[in-house]
C-alpha cells in the first residue's frame, strides 16, 4: 500500500522541481553569468593569477586552509545529520506518540513518517558527497598551488598556465560546495513536510525565494559585482598580466 497521498506526491514533485531547477538556473542557464556564484568564480581565478606575482604565498595557503576547514565542517555536519536520521527511525513509535499530543498537525502514519525521514537522510547523504568531493578538489587545487614555480625559475606563461589549472579546480570545488549547501537549505524546506503537504509547498517556496534573492538581488552580490575582479592573462608582447574582462572563460 502506498503511504503517500496524491497531495503528498504533488508536494514532493514541486520540491524536486524547485531544488534541481534552481541548480540548473544557477549553474547551466544563460542567467548564470548574473549570479553571485559566478561573480565569485571570477575572484577565484583572479586570486590564482595574483598569487603568481607573490614570492611569499603564506596568505594564499592560509586562505586555502580556511576553505578546506569550512568544507570539512559541513561534511561532518551532514554525517551527524544522517546519524540523527537513523536515531529518528529507531524511535519512530515514541516520536509518533509525542506528536499526537502536539497542537500543530504531524503525520501519525508510521509508514509515511519513515518515508519522510528516509527522504531527509537522502538529502543529507547527497550533501555529504558534494562536500566530500569539494574537499578533495580544494586539496588538489592546493597541491597545484604548491607546484607553481617562482617567477625566477620558470617562464611567465608556464606559471600562468599552472595558476589557471589551480583556478579551474578551485572554481569546481566552489561549485560542488555550493551545491552541498543548497542541499542543506532545501533540507530545511523538507522539514515542512512533517507538518503536512501544504506546509511543505510553502517552506519550499520560501527557501527558493531566499536563495534566488541571494544569487540575483542581495547586497552581497551588489558588493561583489561593483568591484568585479577582471580575469587576467599573460601577454607575450608586454611581458605582464593584463585584464581580459569579467566573463568566465570556463563556461
Amino acid at each position: 500500500m502506498n503511504p503517500l497521498s496524491q497531495l503528498d506526491m504533488a508536494a514532493a514533485a514541486w520540491f524536486l522541481c524547485a531544488w534541481f531547477g534552481f541548480n540548473l538556473l544557477i549553474d547551466m542557464s544563460p542567467l548564470r553569468g548574473k549570479t553571485l556564484s559566478n561573480a565569485m568564480d571570477q575572484y577565484r581565478l583572479g586570486w590564482m593569477t595574483t598569487m603568481c606575482s607573490r614570492d611569499v604565498r603564506i596568505m594564499d595557503t592560509s586562505i586555502m586552509t580556511g576553505l578546506q576547514q569550512g568544507t570539512a565542517f559541513f561534511a561532518s555536519t551532514a554525517l551527524l545529520a544522517i546519524g540523527g536520521g537513523f536515531a529518528l527511525l529507531d524511535s519512530t513509535d515514541r516520536i509518533l506518540e509525542v506528536a499526537g499530543d502536539l497542537s500543530f498537525p504531524v503525520e501519525h502514519s508510521r509508514a509515511l513518517w519513515e518515508v519522510k525521514v528516509l527522504g531527509l537522510m537522502t538529502i543529507f547523504a547527497y550533501s555529504f558527497f558534494k562536500f566530500g568531493w569539494a574537499y578533495r578538489l580544494f586539496n588538489y587545487s592546493s597541491i597545484i598551488m604548491g607546484a607553481v614555480p617562482e617567477r625566477s625559475k620558470a617562464s611567465e606563461e608556464e606559471i600562468h598556465q599552472m595558476a589557471l589549472q589551480a583556478g579551474k579546480l578551485n572554481v569546481l570545488a566552489g561549485r560542488h560546495f555550493n551545491r552541498g549547501q543548497r542541499a542543506l537549505f532545501f533540507a530545511i524546506a523538507f522539514l515542512g513536510w512533517f507538518a503536512g503537504p501544504y506546509i511543505f509547498v510553502a517552506t519550499t517556496f520560501a527557501v527558493l525565494l531566499v536563495l534566488l534573492r541571494r544569487q540575483f538581488g542581495s547586497l552581497a552580490r551588489k558588493a561583489v559585482v561593483s568591484g568585479q575582479y577582471p580575469v587576467t592573462a599573460f601577454s607575450e608582447k608586454s611581458g605582464e598580466y593584463t585584464a581580459t574582462g569579467s566573463s568566465n572563460p570556463f563556461t
